[in-house]
């Protein structure tokens, strides 16, 4: 099945590898020219390629869970959309669908807090050009371009009170993803347990007290975030 295959051989995925540094100079040079060009991409004529780009990532997240079904790797446990990332890809998609100012609250906070995190240390098994790679990649990169978009040449502008939309938010989906984990044996968001390989849980405490550590961390990075994307006086 080559490029759509199930297995890795040939496709073997090396973090900080050429085609990871590729993709990661992409979301830099790409990030740099949203800002740059953001007056040109003000026009109505972008609404186009709004629509164009959430159709192409309904189609690619669409492949990807066929995929994992012809492959007989999709499984209840782990396929189901509920990381943070796949959360992010939602909340895109709809984004770029309706241009809602609370979908865009939410989503500039869990894009900027997960995927930039996936993009940096991909848990990955495919590399360049294999299917799974393009997919990943795809994916992540527009969950982080769409809100920087839509707050450099939309003029979408995140205020205190959307640190804490997006903290009711995740807060509200917690007991649901927890009770959904315990129905089929999965570890969604890591609120089960944590990864089995080293990760940023490691250093904030035992089970379960490292929730409550993510929590805090939750809070202190959303504010951070707040403070560098808030419209400043004079903008």
């Amino acid at each position: 099945m080559g490029l759509f295959s199930g297995s890795n051989e040939n496709y073997d995925f090396q973090m900080f590898s050429a085609s990871h540094f590729f993709i990661l100079a992409i979301l830099i040079l790409v990030s740099t020219g949203l800002y740059s060009y953001k007056d040109r991409l003000k026009a109505d004529k972008w609404r186009h390629a709004e629509i164009g780009i959430a159709i192409l990532l309904i189609i690619m997240e669409t492949s990807y869970h066929l995929w994992m079904y012809v492959n007989g790797i999709w499984h209840v446990s782990y396929a189901i959309p509920l990381e943070l990332c796949s959360i992010s890809l939602i909340l895109t998609v709809l984004l770029l669908l309706t241009r809602k100012k609370i979908i865009y609250e939410l989503l500039l906070f869990t894009a900027l807090l997960g995927a930039s995190q996936a993009l940096v240390t991909p848990l990955l098994d495919f590399d360049f050009p294999h299917f799974r790679f393009l997919h990943f990649f795809y994916t992540h990169l527009m969950i982080i371009w769409v809100p920087l978009y839509f707050t450099w040449a939309k003029g979408y502008r995140p205020t205190i009170w959307s640190v804490v939309k997006v903290l009711v938010f995740l807060n509200v989906l917690l007991p649901i993803i927890i009770f959904i984990n315990k129905m089929v044996d999965g570890n969604y968001l890591f609120l089960s347990h944590k990864p089995d390989s080293a990760s940023l849980l490691d250093m904030l405490g035992p089970y379960p007290w490292y929730i409550l550590s993510l929590e805090g961390l939750l809070i202190t990075l959303s504010l951070v975030i707040w403070l560098i994307f808030r419209k400043k006086a004079g903008n």
